[in-house]
Formats: structure tokens, sequence, C-alpha cells
């Protein structure tokens, strides 16, 4: 009580003294940021496409969204100048899109949310299909399916299943993503007995280069589809997606206080072990004296009692979450005060549902919806900070591993001048897609980490991450591909064994090499 005490009168002293700076460290992003950094070598150069500026070519048929400029992403730091961009509406707008690069030998990228943060969804000199024009979502109730176009949020997505009493079976942990770029990475969530995307998916529909389109699934055209989920947009446009759904229940909310330690053997006994148990994550305490040394795992359990479940509700203001977040930018007494908050404070004003069962009711017991779990959009990491950018890392560990690569990544970090806002482990498995990035069970630890926006800041984010994904190749495990592409074709690899495999199945599909991006360019 004595520590909860602390942090209140902390936060409040900031808010008072704080006076004219309270806006700028609690305030939403008036505008995109602009970062100006340089790349940072031995990083592969991305040859310009051969292409005509927009200004000498032939018209786009009903004109292009953007004509000439550039492109980013929500990191900000791979500026990309482009033919232009296109946001199709429908398929035949897809179509054209991929004529009319062909005819004038564009280079073409796929986007949505813009959330890959190492130019997957841009080529220089080429053209970009913005897919957030395709964003219907049918429901079938009775088949306990939903055909999403790909431009479609997850956001969107939850809400469109949960009158109907379902939810999705997997999703990435933030809904404001893009189904299809969700798909290209193959995301994972919270569902740790689900899995990844992959596993869920009946089937998709995707235009290959020539404008032809394939209905895929794990039965049909495998060889297809297992490229196309977590393939980056290489080997074709995803138009639609058919996801699996299930119940849509109320769970209850626990949360306990583990050293990292002992992590591997709890998840076995109490989380992994207990059928009860259907969503997990656990945060690492970013704080020092405790850096990634405490832990607290966050169940969602069955309860058997049939508690009837609520509209789904928004987030009433993310004002205090991005103060405290981002206080923690600025060193030691913000780390503390961020895992103070989240030890002490976040677990009496979390929204729960108070539960109707009388024995639930009596023990206090919080209540939550399993769409109202993955409906976060985690306003709150978007900031009006010049001065700052924010990165993600993701490696993926054996469970026997974890623990020497969270001590690996304690030292690690005291070397480098980013910092740790954020850091939390979730659950993956094996999925039957060419670039897996999980090889057997394993441990998923993502970092959210805070950069300088400079040329300073951009070299020792990319030590730190060529450091870091040494690490977890010494320790047998692999590390993500959507996120700033610091690391070396030899690492790709290693981390990756099915990648030849990959190229040679995107060239049998796309012999003119139509879909570019970074990751193609620097890595294939």
């Amino acid at each position: 009580m004595v520590r909860w005490t602390v942090v209140v009168v902390t936060l409040l002293v900031v808010l008072v003294v704080g006076g004219p700076q309270y806006a700028l460290w609690s305030g939403e992003p008036v505008a995109a940021k602009d970062c100006v950094v340089s790349p940072v070598p031995p990083l592969p150069v991305v040859e310009e496409s051969r292409a005509p500026a927009p200004a000498d070519a032939a018209a786009y048929p009903g004109g292009l969204s953007q004509q000439g400029g550039t492109v980013t992403d929500a990191s900000c730091l791979t500026r990309t100048p482009v033919f232009g961009v296109v946001r199709p509406v429908d398929e035949a707008g897809v179509r054209t899109a991929l004529a009319y690069a062909a005819e004038h030998d564009l280079a073409v990228s796929v986007g949505g949310t813009q959330h890959a943060l190492g130019g997957q969804a841009s080529h220089p000199g080429g053209l970009v299909v913005d897919m957030r024009g395709l964003d219907a979502i049918t429901v079938d109730a009775e088949a306990r399916t939903a055909v999403v176009q790909a431009g479609a949020t997850w956001h969107q997505v939850l809400e469109a299943v949960h009158p109907a009493g379902l939810s999705v079976a997997t999703m990435p942990s933030v809904d404001v993503l893009s189904v299809g770029g969700t798909v290209s990475v193959n995301a994972h969530g919270l569902d740790f007995r689900a899995g990844s995307l992959s596993s869920t998916i009946r089937s998709l529909r995707v235009m290959t280069a020539d404008g032809e389109v394939h209905r895929v699934g794990p039965e049909r055209e495998p060889e297809l589809f297992e490229a196309v989920v977590g393939g980056y947009g290489l080997l074709g446009v995803v138009l639609d997606v058919e996801l699996e759904l299930v119940d849509s229940e109320m769970y209850r909310l626990r949360s306990q206080l583990v050293e990292h330690r002992d992590f591997p053997e709890v998840f076995a006994a109490q989380v992994a072990g207990d059928d009860d148990v259907r969503l997990t994550y656990t945060h690492l305490s970013t704080a020092p004296g405790s850096l990634l040394q405490e832990a607290i795992v966050y169940t969602y359990e069955r309860t058997g009692t049939g508690e009837p479940v609520p509209p789904l509700r928004e987030r009433a203001s993310d004002r205090t979450s991005r103060l405290v977040f981002n206080l923690a930018r600025t060193g030691d007494v913000g780390q503390r005060l961020k895992w103070g908050a989240q030890k002490h404070v976040l677990p009496r004003v979390r929204g729960c549902v108070q539960p109707r069962n009388e024995a639930l009711r009596e023990m206090e017991a919080c209540m939550v919806a399993r769409n109202q779990a993955m409906y976060e959009s985690l306003g709150f990491l978007q900031n009006r900070l010049p001065q700052y950018t924010d990165v993600l890392h993701e490696y993926f560990l054996p469970h026997e591993q974890i623990v020497p690569f969270l001590d690996e990544l304690r030292a690690q970090l005291g070397e480098h001048d980013a910092q740790l806002l954020s850091a939390s482990i979730r659950s993956v498995h094996r999925e039957d897609i060419v670039l897996d990035y999980a090889q057997g069970e394993r441990f998923s630890v993502v970092l959210y980490l805070s950069q300088e926006v400079s040329d300073a800041g951009n070299a020792d984010m990319a030590s730190l991450t060529r450091s870091l994904v040494a690490s977890s190749l010494d320790l047998g495990g692999t590390f993500y591909l959507p996120y700033q592409q610091h690391y070396t074709r030899e690492q790709v690899a290693q981390a990756y064994p099915r990648l030849a495999e990959f190229v040679a199945t995107k060239r049998r599909f796309d012999p003119e090499e139509r879909f570019r991006n970074s990751f193609w360019a620097r890595y294939a």
C-alpha cells in the first residue's frame, strides 16, 4: 500500500509541477512525424525501380491517391521515394494497378496501416497499393466464419463478430493493424493455444502478378498458401481471408508477480497445464533494480458460470497512460514510476465487469470478455515528442533458453542508449508455412524500444539489434522479420532455413519479380 501511495503522489507531482509540459507529454500527435536519419552500414542498398517519373508516365486510370513523393511507416525511419500510391476499392482496381505496373515496369508493394517497420511495404520508385479501401466484413454465424477483406482492421473485425456472440480464434495483440498485413507477417497474439494466424485461416484469395485470383488454403494450392502467409506481400495481393471463429466468452482475469527465473515453470504448470486458461501474456519489469527480473503473468480463465457478455467498450482516455509511458523515456525515475503503476495502480483501476455469480462476486473476481481483452488499440503509444520514435523487436526462444536470453538482454541494454519501454512474453508454436519463425514450442519476447531521432540514435539501435539477433541465434532461437532490417543475410538464412524454397516459389508465381520491397531487395 505504501508503494502504491508513493506512485500516486509522484504522478500527481508530475501533473502539477509539469505545467506547460503536460500537454506535450500526454497529448495525442497533431501530425505525422518526419524522421530524417542516415542508413546504417552495412545495410544493403535498395536499388531504385527502373521507372519513368510520375510526370512522364501515362496517366493512371482514375488517378493516384498520391503521385510521387515519399511514403514511410509507423516508425517514420524508412522514408522512401515512390512513383505513387493507389488505393483501390474493389478487386478490379487491384487488377488495374498490377496491369499498369507491368506496362510501366514498376515494382509493386502492398501496404495497409504501415506497421511493418523496415520498408516491407515499399520499394524506391515503385507503386504502392494501399489496401485500406477494401475493408468489407461478412460474418456467417452458422458456419462460424468471417470473410474479411484485406484492408479491414482487427478493430473492425471484433466489432463485426461481437454482436453474433463470436470471437476470432487468434489475432495480433493490437487491433489497429490490417488483416491483410498481419496475414503477410503471420501475426500471433494472446491465444497461445490457437497459435498464429496461419492455423485459423480456412482459405484466402490472392491476386498474383498476372491478375489471376487464386483461392488457396491448407488443402488447396498449399504451396502458394504456405508462401503467402508470412510472405510479406511478395507472392501477390491478398484480397480477402476466411477466418475461423470461436465462441465469445467471459474470462476471469488474474495476475501474479513472479521472478523471471521461475517463469518457465509457472507457465508450464499454471498456464499451459490449466485447460481453463485461454489467453495469456506476461509483462517484464523495465525498472532499474528489477530490470527483466520481475514479471507479471496475466491469465484469462474460463469459469463455467455462464456470465453474460456485455457490449464492447472503447477506452475512455489515453492521456494518463501516455504520460506515464512517455516519462519512462527519460530514464530511471520514469521507468520506476511506470513499473510501480503496473504493479500497484493498474490492478485497482482495471475495467472489470462485476460477476453475477455470487461466489465470484465474493472473491471480487475481475471478469473480462474475450473480445474486450483483444479490443486494444494502444492509443497511448502515439505521442507528439519529435525527438523520439519507437521500434519493435521480437525474438523466439526455446523454453529452456528464455532465462539466459533475458539475462543477455539485460546486459546488452546496459551498453546502449535505447530505452526499453515495454517487454512482454507470449507463447507460439510451429506452423506449416515456409517462413516460419517458430521451429517448435517457443517463448516470444516482444520489445518496445524508444530511440532518439538522430543518426547516433539509429546507429545505436542497429548495434543493439545485431547483438540481440546474434544472441537469439546462439541460443537456438530466431527473430521476427517485420521490423527494422539491421540484420544480415546470413542471419536471415540461419533463422529461416526454408528461405531458398520461399525464393523459388516466389519466382515461380512472379517470374518478372513484380512484387518487391526492402526485404526482397536486401535478403533474397
